[in-house]
């Protein structure tokens, strides 16, 4: 017996596994923003977002099905001290 499955845990997931997992669609229903304030003062939001899921035929031991996800990360910094700002660059843009 594996360890992980010793320990109540699914086995590691193989790339066989996840060719032969199955694609799910899915509809957005909510995306909130994490929010961290940092000891040097910024504020940061972060958020999820998912781009794709599959459901894999491998099972926790409770026997819910495992999901793979792909997913982007969203990261805002906002409320950043002025001491920390650069100067900002000027623009390559020229109005026409």
């Amino acid at each position: 017996m594996e360890v992980e499955q010793a320990m109540g845990m699914p086995a590691p997931i193989t790339p066989a596994d996840i060719a032969e997992g199955e694609d799910v669609d899915f509809a957005e229903e909510e995306e909130h923003w994490n929010i961290y304030k940092l000891k040097d003062g910024t504020t940061l939001k972060v958020k999820l977002i998912l781009i794709g899921v599959r459901r894999l035929k491998k099972y926790n031991p409770d026997g819910a099905p495992l999901y793979m996800i792909n997913s982007q990360n969203v990261v805002r910094a906002v409320d950043i001290p002025k001491e920390l700002m650069a100067k900002p660059k000027e623009s390559t843009f020229k109005p026409v």
